[in-house]
């Protein structure tokens, strides 16, 4: 088994476990991840609680942004959610595109379909449906799409530039996207990149905002703006478990850091001949 491999299984594991618990649980651990922190709050995610079509069964509290408050979904649209675990940000793009929309969430643990598809049915919304795939390799047809939203996902995959052609393919043209996901500015120390717990927990898998931000511009897409942007604050108790004191201090007196970002862009709507069409 490949690198790669081995850190999908190892993500596939930890979600599946994470499937099985509460919020409450998962909200005492790094993004989820595991017990590594002794303060009960989630250091990622937002506050979904106000949004229109807010479902507490399916809120794992495993998000790091509101990308569907963020994601300009009209009525009718067809969103694509990647890796919609419980089914959370589904239910409410659901809200926005109504019942003459459609709402399609991938995700790659079986675990995580089998609850958002029982949340679903509990709900009774007949226009959304769960397909377990890896967004490598998205498991829908070319230009299907209005809107593809991510919440805290991107991070988790070991090919991001692979997932970005992905979301170009399937994508309508003139459609969009808008993803939250975990970014740095500097460089992790050794030990927290090689963390396999921090790699699950959407940090050690986060890759620099700049060269994000440049995967997005040479894929196609265009218009990106960054809707929202916020430091992530990982607990001493957290650093502790992989790093000494004094590497410790050298951590927190670096000029870098770990952000949330949410980030909206466009795949331009074209002729076939690389210039915008107006109709």
């Amino acid at each position: 088994m490949d690198n790669n491999e081995h850190i999908k299984e190892m993500v596939k594991q930890k979600y599946g476990r994470i499937a099985l618990q509460d919020k409450e649980t998962n909200q005492s651990s790094c993004c989820g991840s595991g017990s590594c922190s002794t303060e009960v709050y989630n250091i990622m995610s937002d506050d979904y609680t106000t949004l229109n079509g807010y479902s507490p069964e399916a809120d794992l509290g495993l998000g790091c942004g509101l990308p569907t408050l963020f994601a300009k979904i009209k009525t009718g649209n067809t969103v694509i959610d990647l890796g919609s675990g419980a089914g959370n940000d589904c239910f409410i793009a659901r809200n926005e595109t109504g019942e003459d929309g459609r709402v399609i969430g991938i995700d790659f643990t079986p675990a995580m379909i089998e609850k958002a598809r029982i949340n679903a049915q509990l709900l009774g919304f007949a226009n959304v449906e769960f397909r377990q795939g890896d967004i490598e390799s998205i498991p829908v047809s070319a230009n299907t799409a209005d809107v593809v939203v991510s919440n805290c996902v991107l991070n988790l995959v070991p090919n991001k530039d692979k997932v970005f052609k992905e979301i170009f393919r399937v994508l309508k043209p003139g459609g969009h996207f808008s993803i939250s996901d975990v970014v740095l500015e500097g460089n992790l120390p050794e030990a927290l990149r090689n963390a396999a717990e921090l790699y699950a927990g959407c940090v050690a898998g986060a890759i620099q905002k700049e060269d994000y931000l440049q995967l997005i511009k040479t894929n196609g897409f265009s218009n990106l703006i960054i809707q929202k942007e916020k430091p992530i604050i990982i607990p001493d108790d957290i650093l502790k478990n992989y790093l000494n004191e004094k590497e410790l201090q050298n951590f927190k007196s670096r000029s870098m850091g770990i952000f949330s970002i949410t980030v909206y862009a466009e795949k331009t709507k074209s002729c076939g001949c690389g210039t915008e069409c107006c109709n």
